[in-house]
Parts: C-alpha cells; structure tokens; sequence
C-alpha cells in the first residue's frame, strides 16, 4: 500500500516504522509545517492522519475532498464532526475516527460498556475514572476517557454527562486527568458503594498496541465506503 502519513511526531514515527516493516511504502509524511498537496493524494491508497486538534478537521477535509481514504486518531476536534460527515457524504468519501486504535483497548470499551449495564440496577454504587498519560499530551481528557464515559451514560440509567472535575453534580461521571512522564495510558473505572467497590483497568505498556491497529485498519480501509467504525473492523 503507498500511505499518505499526516503527522510526524512520536505516533507518526512508530507508524512509518512499522508500516515500512509491513511492506507498506510512504508516499510523504506531512507534518504541521508542511502543506497538503493534491498530487501527495493521487499518490496514495490510504491516509493515517494523527496530529493535533487544531489541525484535524483540515487534514480530513482535504483527503475527503480529494477522494482518499482517511482514518484519524486525533482526539479534542469532535465538535467538527457533524460537518466531517457531511464532507464524506458529499464526496463519496470513507471516514474512520477512533479515539484509540488499540484492539485491546477496544475490547475494553465493550467491558465497560456491559459493566455500566450489569451495575446500572444498583444505584449504590457510584462511578469514576482515572486517566493517566504522557505529559506531551495536550487534551483533557484523553479521547480514550470520553468514549469509556459515554459508553457508561449509553448503557447506566443514572447518568448523562462527564465532567473533568471533582466537582460534580447528580448524573455526572467525575473524571481525574493526570500528565506524567512517559506514560503512555492507563484508565481505571471504579465504581464504589459504602461497603465495596468494583475496579476495571486498561494499562498500555507501550505506543505499539496504537501503531499496530492504526496500521491494521489503514490496510482494510480502502475496501470500505462512508463513515466507518472499529467495531466494523473489529467485527464486534
């Protein structure tokens, strides 16, 4: 496959590396400074664009207007999305947005998702989150929280929002953001009664398990048309 790769940092270096060790070949790497020309998109059978909010909703628009397939894990831009939809029903285009590539971590957002279900009956425990990651990371909270917090108010009867503050009111899910380090993510969910509580976890040793699947996904793309979701990659 020839990749059109949009964003060069951290994540961007780990995916070049390992899409090159899938046989796969760069058609260029774009990153903040550079610009996006319509030759690089007739160049390439797929793009992977990974930069930062500010930056998202352009980069996509222009693969979309081009007529290439482009998938994003760029969180903090979601407020576009409605637009970005109508962009990729406009141009025929295929669209897909994950706050984590991750399989693992995809198979635990089905966890909690069937947790906050199960727990939802018992309205003595209450629940909260904790994530922790990299202090390069500019967005609080993470992506990966946001999607654990709506999947808890799809699935739990008793609430319907988040709030990244210890400070909540009735029906909103406190989340605790922490930037330390290298860390590349953890996310804890706990629900706590009186008398016990009930913990899940997610812990990423390292960024491979996010190369990995974007590159996984960037691979069976191209076949697909529209808005596309990891769970019809995953087949979950």
């Amino acid at each position: 496959m020839k990749i059109l790769l949009i964003g060069h940092g951290k994540m961007g270096k780990a995916i070049e590396e390992f899409a090159v060790q899938r046989g796969h070949s760069l058609v260029a790497t774009v990153d903040v400074n550079d610009t996006l020309m319509p030759t690089l998109a007739e160049q390439a059978d797929v793009a992977i664009e990974f930069t930062h909010p500010d930056a998202a909703f352009e980069n996509i628009k222009f693969c979309l207007e081009h007529n290439l397939p482009v998938l994003s894990g760029t969180t903090g831009w979601l407020d576009k999305m409605p637009e970005i939809e109508k962009i990729c029903k406009k141009n025929n285009g295929t669209f897909l947005y994950a706050s984590n590539f991750s399989i693992g971590v995809n198979l635990f957002f089905k966890l909690n998702k069937f947790l906050a279900k199960l727990i939802s009956p018992q309205s003595q425990y209450k629940p909260s989150m904790i994530e922790v990651h990299h202090t390069h990371k500019k967005d609080a909270p993470s992506g990966t929280a946001i999607t654990l917090a709506e999947g808890i108010i799809d699935e739990h009867n008793n609430y319907n929002a988040w709030k990244n503050d210890a400070k909540i009111k009735e029906g909103e899910i406190p989340i605790s953001s922490e930037r330390i380090g290298e860390i590349p993510g953890t996310h804890k969910i706990t629900y706590k009664s009186e008398v016990d509580q009930i913990s899940i976890e997610h812990e990423a040793y390292s960024r491979d398990g996010f190369v990995q699947g974007a590159v996984f996904v960037a691979e069976w793309l191209p076949d697909q048309k529209g808005i596309v979701n990891i769970d019809d990659f995953l087949k979950l």
